[in-house]
């Protein structure tokens, strides 16, 4: 088993990193400070090809593996979580569904910008009565002649603030349940009876805008479905196991900050004439850390390397986002603990890496959803 990143793999690792130190991690306390949708860095991990690392160069991503996505996703969140969610939700929550099963055209027309990094694009999913039970939509999406009419509200949709396009689940009939279930692209700046509602007031991830997504008989063509009546829910989970990858890296690049401010702090903090360092209760949490934080990579490289390869990876997208949303939290709470009084203050980082990494354990289906995900698995399998 050969655990050595390629070539090209440890190429774009070693060009986002440069790019997180220079340019990310020096923003992200202003970013934290404003709530400043970040932009300008949007554009250029568009530049990087970031913003749709496995979607073929004809459609205007990158064309690469997501092994290097994983790779790339950590680095990015270790520089800022509120970057990292956008990257994530532009390769896989939007650009998975609208690569997997829209047709040339729809890519052209609307994944290409969004891989390409020119526009945001979000998947409207959630609402006030359907989160984990996701075939619980109320969203109605009504076919009328060469139109759908989308009447409904979406709560907590990641960058539904400022997203371009849309993927946006409805059902047709919700008497028929998840088999009522559809997808469709939605052009957001150019569909008459789509507003923003609220932008949620929220703990963590401040530079990733959370909105309320309001549908009042707005009308998409019918050839914005994606696939066909029907095929929405099967659509979906796919996408949130592309998507739980993405959060698992999220959470990863939280730690691995996580990691790195608590080392160096701890180097320079002097207690009783000698850093801390030396004392064993400091070097036990940074080890357990360092440990749990490999161990949260490994599952995600497994579960990019068995998408990239074709096989099942419902399971071990479900173990890596868990883990690795639960490793995050326990070294943010740890890094806060080694900073002391300091970690209580925003003057550094670690109440920032603390707030940031509890979305990890919730949104993208929570971790005790993960649980059931994987022991169903593990059931069906005997």
């Amino acid at each position: 088993m050969n655990f050595a990143p390629t070539e090209e793999q440890q190429m774009v690792k070693d060009m986002v990193t440069r790019f997180v130190n220079e340019e990310i991690k020096p923003a992200a306390g202003e970013l934290d400070r404003t709530h400043r949708h970040p932009q300008d860095i949007c554009r250029k991990l568009g530049e990087m090809g970031l913003m749709g690392v496995s979607v073929p160069t004809e459609y205007g991503g990158a064309g690469m593996d997501n092994v290097t996505y994983v790779m790339a996703l950590i680095e990015i969140s270790r520089g800022c979580a509120s970057c990292g969610v956008i990257t994530s939700v532009n390769n896989s929550l939007y650009g998975h569904p609208v690569k997997t099963y829209g047709t040339d055209e729809q890519k052209m027309k609307f994944l290409a910008p969004v891989a390409g990094g020119e526009v945001e694009g979000c998947y409207a999913l959630t609402e006030a009565g359907a989160g984990c039970d996701a075939a619980a939509l109320r969203c109605r999406a009504e076919l009328k002649g060469d139109k759908y009419i989308v009447n409904g509200v979406k709560k907590f949709i990641t960058s539904g603030n400022v997203a371009k396009y849309c993927v946006l689940a409805a059902t047709e009939d919700i008497a028929k349940g998840y088999k009522g279930i559809l997808n469709l692209i939605v052009d957001l700046e150019n569909t008459p009876g789509f507003s923003v509602g609220t932008v949620e007031d929220k703990m963590g991830i401040l530079a990733s805008g959370t909105a309320e997504m309001v549908f009042e008989d707005a009308e998409v063509p019918v050839e914005n479905l994606l696939g066909k009546p029907g095929e929405g829910f099967p659509q979906m989970m796919a996408g949130l196991n592309a998507g739980r990858i993405g959060i698992g890296c999220q959470a990863c690049g939280i730690g691995r900050a996580v990691l790195e401010d608590s080392l160096a702090y701890a180097k320079e903090r002097v207690q009783f004439g000698q850093s801390i360092t030396s004392f064993q209760a400091i070097q036990w949490k940074l080890a357990d850390m360092a440990t749990e934080l490999d161990a949260a990579e490994m599952l995600l490289l497994k579960a990019a390397w068995l998408e990239d390869n074709g096989y099942n990876f419902e399971k071990e997208s479900a173990m890596a986002k868990m883990y690795a949303s639960d490793v995050a939290m326990r070294a943010s709470v740890e890094g806060v603990q080694i900073f002391g009084g300091y970690g209580y203050c925003k003057d550094y980082p670690a109440e920032r890496h603390m707030r940031d990494a509890k979305i990890c354990q919730i949104y993208e289906g929570t971790n005790e959803i993960q649980r059931v995900v994987i022991a169903r698995k593990l059931l069906g399998a005997r």
